[in-house]
């Protein structure tokens, strides 16, 4: 590191877990980032001020006078502007040293298998089945680390799923993608204005002890916090070896 990230960085030199060792790892690390919505909003910023060296934003929506509610990433002047820019224009005011690379698209399996060979991690804040398990399909596949958080109305959860360790469940293990759900979203349900920030926080947490090694990340637990109540429990998620995504990747 050179002088200047010497001083940007100095308090997360003085904690012993992350050092300049640590430190080192996160400007190396290329952070995939799929959704730059509420959760987006809270991820990509401290992944940007702690120093991730590369982001990728992959969003295809642009930017809605409803989103501002919530989404701090956005502002009133990029209303009608592509999310994946206004994101870029926010995390480079924030910290114009590390990489910000952003793709305008709804995210597919040919992008993620595409991408997924030079990520370090995916943190996936999207708001649909669908995508989340096209993300841990690709992500089971390509042996990436994955932090998944979601959030609606007052409710929200966070966990990771990484099939480097053989204990690890993986997205598909909790929630088949042979059974249906019923989509719900923000526009119909709402959400909370701090939750998404709660959540997203906690996901970039997560993203960062995962980079550098240390502490224990919510590999084989669930996180569920429930604002109305204010209230934060765990339930623990074991590995199914039946699992149609990742029960033979071991």
């Amino acid at each position: 590191m050179n002088d200047e990230q010497l001083l940007r960085y100095s308090r997360h030199l003085l904690l012993e877990d992350i050092d300049v060792e640590g430190q080192e790892k996160l400007l190396n690390a290329h952070a995939l980032v799929v959704g730059a919505g509420g959760l987006g909003s809270a991820v990509a910023p401290y992944l940007a001020a702690a120093g991730v060296g590369y982001i990728t934003l992959v969003d295809h929506d642009d930017v809605d006078l409803t989103n501002l509610q919530r989404q701090i990433m956005h502002t009133e002047s990029m209303v009608g502007k592509s999310k994946v820019t206004s994101g870029k224009h926010f995390l480079q005011q924030l910290n114009s040293s590390i990489r910000v690379e952003t793709i305008q698209a709804k995210v597919s399996a040919s992008l993620l298998d595409e991408l997924l060979p030079s990520v370090s991690i995916v943190l996936d804040c999207t708001d649909n089945f669908l995508t989340r398990h096209l993300i841990n399909s690709a992500c089971v596949t390509h042996h990436t680390p994955l932090v998944s958080g979601s959030a609606l109305r007052f409710d929200g959860q966070v966990s990771v799923f990484d099939p480097r360790n053989k204990t690890s469940p993986c997205y598909a293990c909790i929630f088949s993608p042979d059974e249906s759900f019923e989509e719900v979203s923000c526009s119909t349900m709402g959400v909370f204005s701090p939750l998404v920030g709660i959540i997203g926080s906690i996901q970039a947490a997560q993203a960062l002890q995962v980079l550098i090694g240390f502490g224990e990340p919510l590999v084989g637990r669930m996180l569920l916090w429930n604002a109305r109540a204010t209230q934060v429990d765990q339930i623990q998620i074991a590995r199914n070896p039946d699992c149609s995504v990742c029960g033979n990747l071991h």
